[in-house]
């Protein structure tokens, strides 16, 4: 049977530590995975929905990006995978009775875990202007609502449309056809704070922004490179694509500031020898400072370029630009810079160089470990010059492979979700709708909260995400939300941006992934793009939380029909009734969509074509591959200061918290832990278990502070620290930003420890 929701906030403030672990998944993880999910759904919904996930004739779980393989297992799922399917498929219910009981002061001033906690939105709500309460709305009301505060505005460009990625194809293609016929570009995403640092140096060098690799090449590598990248919480089932890598012969590297448990041993909990013993996976740990990954790739090239025959020259001949360049750069490397850059030893960086020069074919996994510093567009590109180098790209076994975060995100930027969108893209858009699309760029996220800041944008519309707590700079984000006319949020459940307002706000309740969708034209079914460009469909089973439920796309076309009203030319009531009339118009505007509703039909969906890895093209400006030579760059850190990173504990996706545990890193019942090494701890004079404040400090000189932090002595790289997110955005400057991607610097933030009142 399910459990109630909490009444109350727990109490975090005595997190208990243990000593970390050294092995993820096992039995441990099957039995936390069913207690939750039982918590929220009981034992039969447990059963029903979880054998469902991420079959070919079931839902693509609401979690991570990674992949399906081809044979699926019965439990085709991960812990955190069924943790997601259990807080979407809950039984609990947030009624507009909840609303009358709680203002919105109350909400503001709860957990997001005990916001989360709660359960599934059932009725669209309102929060008028002065008022304090969410009080129920009927679906036109909230319609007129919109439409009242858009008609007000003097440009369409004073709007933002906010997309998460759980959204699906056929709801972002339409959300972004809606925003350029009202007249805008500003399409600001999950994305612009994850990997768009990966899109930007993956266009500029290969020419398309997805990685290059599909599943079965991690079966046929001789060598993976995981960096910056901890898959064991963040995405669990690439933990058995690595098992079966290492079987077939494969040896791993992880590079990490942290030692992670999955990297370390895993326990297939889908095999008797995984239980029991479970594999290593990682056969060298380079365990690197915060944002040195630039300098050690850049002197692995010094070193394949001095080691002879080790570079493919015939790949470098015919398919690549601008190695003379590189070379010359690569060749400037030093040695006593990389070793003070990184932090990692000489032998480290020699047994790295021969283990790459043993493989004939190698992959290179990342994630926001290399995408969220300052530098990470030239780290990205730098890795690229490493796989040029040996003819990497295009070969079966090889390539680039940036993991990807939430479950749609590569999809929703295919379908158009973008700020700067490909004039070819809006040329076919023209084609296709016979109207004029606006060129002009949009704004990001970080533009878009300084143009909430400074009142040049007055309404902004979230289709899924908690865009308050994803964020950085948390005080800026929050006071900016709060300048808007209107804030509106399409969710399934609760969450902090929910108690962030503008003067008036709507919280519109929609379908979960899980859900039957039943329209005018019969059941639907949407679709998702995962991490390595495989497009399949998504069926939910279950009744909907609530008959007063919308799914994305209906909301967006009946939204449209009442902003736009009788001027928009698109056939927003065909697009509602039947979502195979948007897959035909989408094969004929996206590239690689071609007979759309046909090919996803096939079990398991198809594959998206991807010029340097079927054929090695490269789409690039100059028509090849571009070798690129940035000057070398790493953050420097001021005497009796710790470069920060923020990251995701185990019991939490994204922004949503699960619960207060982290089991792998051996913290229970508390967030507000921060992870230092023992030296860096002992040279500050900060006890394991003291209380500090973190106090961000950058150029602006504006103090930024998060409060009440226990100390936890723990193997980090020296001179780095390590906190969750989102409690410590707040030490996240908006303005510290990725050169080219403008992606939040969250991993390399410099703080001091101060001692905390708390203690």
């Amino acid at each position: 049977m399910a459990s109630k929701p909490p009444k109350s906030d727990p109490v975090q403030d005595a997190p208990r530590v243990a000593e970390p672990k050294h092995a993820a998944a096992g039995l441990t993880a099957i039995g936390h995975s069913l207690r939750i999910a039982q918590a929220q759904m009981g034992v039969k919904r447990t059963a029903l929905t979880l054998l469902n996930v991420n079959q070919k004739k079931g839902f693509d779980c609401p979690g991570c990006a990674w992949p399906e393989p081809e044979h699926r297992h019965t439990a085709e799922f991960c812990e955190n995978g069924a943790k997601a399917v259990a807080e979407e498929a809950t039984l609990r219910r947030v009624t507009p009775a909840f609303f009358a009981e709680h203002s919105v002061a109350d909400l503001a001033t709860r957990s997001g875990y005990w916001l989360g906690q709660q359960g599934r939105l059932t009725h669209p709500v309102y929060l008028p202007e002065g008022g304090e309460h969410y009080e129920p709305v009927t679906w036109e009301r909230a319609f007129d609502i919109v439409a009242e505060e858009i008609a007000a505005l003097d440009s369409p460009d004073e709007a933002l449309f906010y997309t998460s990625g759980r959204t699906s194809n056929e709801a972002a293609f339409l959300y972004q056809l809606f925003a350029r016929e009202l007249g805008t570009n500003n399409l600001p995403d999950c994305s612009n704070m994850c990997h768009e640092s990966s899109g930007s140096a993956l266009s500029e060098t290969i020419g398309v922004g997805k990685g290059s690799v599909l599943l079965e090449d991690l079966y046929k590598s001789d060598l993976i490179i995981v960096a910056g990248q901890n898959p064991g919480t963040n995405h669990p089932r690439m933990l058995s694509a690595l098992e079966k890598a290492k079987a077939n012969g494969a040896k791993v590297i992880s590079v990490n500031p942290l030692p992670e448990a999955g990297l370390e041993r895993f326990k297939n909990p889908q095999t008797p020898k995984g239980l029991l013993a479970g594999a290593s996976l990682t056969d060298l740990f380079l365990q690197i400072r915060l944002g040195g990954d630039q300098a050690l790739f850049r002197l692995l090239n010094k070193l394949i370029l001095e080691t002879e025959g080790a570079v493919d020259e015939a790949f470098v001949s015919e398919h690549t630009h601008g190695f003379e360049d590189f070379a010359k750069a690569a060749r400037e490397a030093d040695w006593e810079e990389t070793l003070r850059a990184t932090g990692l030893s000489r032998e480290d960086i020699e047994a790295t160089l021969r283990m790459v020069l043993a493989s004939e074919r190698t992959i290179v996994c990342w994630a926001m470990g290399l995408t969220q510093h300052k530098h990470s567009v030239p780290t990205i590109r730098e890795v690229v010059n490493f796989l040029l180098l040996r003819g990497n790209i295009g070969r079966p076994g090889a390539g680039v492979c940036p993991v990807r975060g939430h479950s749609n995100v590569q999809g929703d930027r295919t379908m158009g979700i973008f700020e700067r969108p490909d004039p070819e893209f809006l040329d076919a858009m023209e084609e296709e709708f016979g109207f004029a699309m606006p060129r002009e760029h949009g704004y990001d996220v970080v533009r878009g909260i300084r143009a909430l800041r400074d009142g040049a944008a007055k309404v902004f519309f979230a289709m899924g995400g908690n865009f308050v707590s994803a964020s950085p700079d948390t005080e800026v984000t929050e006071a900016a939300m709060r300048r808007a006319r209107l804030t509106v949020h399409v969710s399934t459940k609760l969450n902090r941006s929910h108690a962030v307002t503008g003067a008036r706000a709507l919280i519109l309740p929609t379908l979960g992934r899980t859900e039957r969708d039943t329209q005018a034209g019969g059941d639907q079914f949407v679709t998702v793009e995962d991490s390595m460009g495989m497009v399949h469909s998504s069926r939910g089973r279950l009744d909907p939380a609530s008959r007063h439920l919308l799914s994305e796309p209906a909301i967006v076309c009946r939204l449209a029909r009442r902003v736009l009203g009788g001027k928009s030319t698109v056939p927003w009531e065909e697009f509602e009734r039947d979502y195979g009339a948007i897959r035909d118009r989408i094969g004929r505007v996206v590239p690689g969509f071609e007979d759309f509703n046909a090919r996803v039909a096939h079990p398991g969906g198809f594959t998206l074509p991807h010029a340097p890895r079927d054929e090695r093209r490269f789409p690039t400006a100059t028509g090849k591959a571009n070798f690129t030579a940035a000057p070398v760059e790493y953050p420097e850190l001021p005497e009796g200061r710790l470069l920060l990173q923020t990251l995701r504990s185990h019991d939490q996706y994204n922004t949503t918290i699960y619960g207060l545990d982290d089991r792998y890193r051996g913290i229970r019942n508390g967030r507000r832990v921060v992870l230092v090494n023992p030296s860096d701890a002992r040279d500050l004079g900060v006890a394991d278990g003291s209380y500090v404040d973190l106090v961000g400090e950058w150029q602006d000189g504006v103090e930024r502070r998060a409060p009440g932090f226990r100390v936890v002595h723990y193997p980090t790289a020296r001179g780095c620290a390590a906190a969750y997110y989102p409690e410590t955005n707040v030490l996240v400057p908006l303005d510290a930003t990725a050169d080219t991607s403008n992606t939040p610097a969250s991993k390399s933030v410099v703080v001091r420890l101060e001692q905390s009142t708390t203690d």
